[in-house]
């Protein structure tokens, strides 16, 4: 494919980059450009230029990425949070977790707690969606209570819920990195740790830092251990190894039983803090799947095929193999804003440059998995973000500046490459 033909194929990632990103830059503010906007006419574009021999059929392509099955999964998953998370507040779920846990924690240690319990969580259950599906609405209702910025102590959350799912032995991540490098999944785990490791300790002691200001707390009231029985039973079911649809649905129920026998609210009541609660998930939705239509044009026309080509053809020593690999599989989330898709689509790729240049492919799967996070927690449309600022109802560009991890993480990456570490896996 010609430098032409490849940019064109990936045109509507630049439109979309230029109306949301350099628009909201030049203006001085993010909120100015919404991003189902964005998305909206960088879609239109992406059916513009499809190449179809009809609009029909260019519809019909775009509608196929927007219907995947993986983004539709991704919408039950939205449509389950939303209705959990709003009726779970209506109970005073929320009030009741963060009472107990303020009880429990010295003020000055709330952010290092909340940050070790999410790396433990999503550790455990392999997927940062999930985890931030259970504990972001803690967390917000945390940092209300505590008076502290809502997207920070959210942030906190979707940087733990990053840490567990590139760790995690069950992660979906995980099995894509070392399948396509045909290497152990505790082999893997190894050297990944070593990597995230020192990410995880600079985070926690900046927010052991940032938690040195914060005011004591007056006496807890209204402790109510029966509400927090859905936050306990979504946590442990997805820690068994549950579908996170099937813990969604099972703590939906819970807190639906508990809402009518408290008297909290009958059951008309609980279907309209259903609904409200799936409303309120509405343009994530929408934003989700123009997304997916945008990224299949993309896909259809060449466009991820050229981006990977670009980024592999000049390679020199290990070092530069291992550095193309990373900003590979990177570059291609930005597009897919997948981290899994990103893993399999250059898998193989990655592959054939660690035989040819003799690199360690457990290090090299740690590349994949660890990159690929890496490059989700800067873009605001991937699907952590985007769950993240639905159930908080923030703007998804407030909560970027606050994650510590992602970011401590692409420094020990950068480390590991320039500096050939850990030295037994280089």
């Amino acid at each position: 494919m010609n430098n032409l033909k490849g940019v064109l194929a990936i045109s509507p990632l630049l439109v979309f980059i230029t109306l949301y990103l350099v628009t909201s830059i030049i203006a001085g503010d993010f909120y100015k450009v919404p991003i189902s906007v964005a998305f909206m006419i960088s879609g239109i574009y992406a059916v513009t230029i499809a190449g179809g021999k009809s609009l029909q059929k260019n519809v019909a392509a775009f509608s196929r990425g927007a219907s995947a099955p993986n983004i539709m999964t991704m919408l039950w998953i939205f449509v389950l949070a939303g209705a959990f998370a709003n009726s779970a507040k209506a109970i005073g779920a929320v009030d009741a977790t963060v009472n107990t846990m303020l009880s429990l924690l010295p003020s000055n240690m709330v952010l290092p707690g909340l940050f070790i319990a999410t790396c433990f969580i999503s550790l455990s259950i392999g997927t940062s969606v999930g985890t931030i599906v259970a504990l972001v609405p803690i967390a917000s209702g945390l940092a209300t209570t505590m008076q502290l910025d809502v997207a920070l102590v959210t942030a906190v959350v979707v940087g733990g819920a990053f840490f567990g799912d590139n760790l995690s032995f069950i992660s979906d991540t995980t099995i894509a990195a070392t399948s396509t490098q045909g290497c152990k999944m505790n082999d893997k785990f190894r050297v990944n740790f070593f990597i995230t490791l020192p990410a995880a300790i600079l985070s926690l002691a900046i927010y052991v830092f940032l938690g040195q200001e914060m005011s004591p707390l007056a006496n807890v009231h209204g402790i109510n251990y029966v509400k927090i029985l859905p936050y306990l039973a979504v946590l442990s079911t997805a820690i068994a190894g549950m579908n996170v649809m099937a813990v969604l649905t099972i703590g939906l129920t819970i807190t639906g039983a508990i809402g009518i026998l408290d008297g909290s609210f009958d059951v008309y009541e609980w279907f309209h803090s259903m609904g409200d609660g799936i409303l309120s998930m509405g343009e994530l939705i929408i934003i989700t799947m123009l997304a997916g239509g945008v990224f299949e044009i993309v896909h259809k026309k060449g466009g991820i095929d050229f981006i990977i080509a670009k980024t592999t053809s000049h390679i020199k020593g290990k070092r530069g193999a291992e550095a193309v690999i990373a900003l590979m599989v990177a570059i291609v989330d930005l597009c897919t804003a997948n981290n899994t898709v990103a893993i399999i689509s250059t898998g193989n790729i990655a592959r054939r440059i660690s035989e040819r240049f003799e690199l360690d492919k457990r290090k090299v799967a740690s590349l994949l998995d660890t990159c690929s996070c890496c490059a989700q927690g800067f873009i605001p449309y991937g699907a952590q973000m985007l769950m993240a600022a639905g159930l908080t109802q923030l703007n998804p560009v407030r909560i970027m500046p606050y994650l510590f991890y992602p970011m401590a993480l692409t420094l020990c990456v950068a480390v590991a490459i320039v500096f050939r570490l850990p030295r037994r896996y280089s």
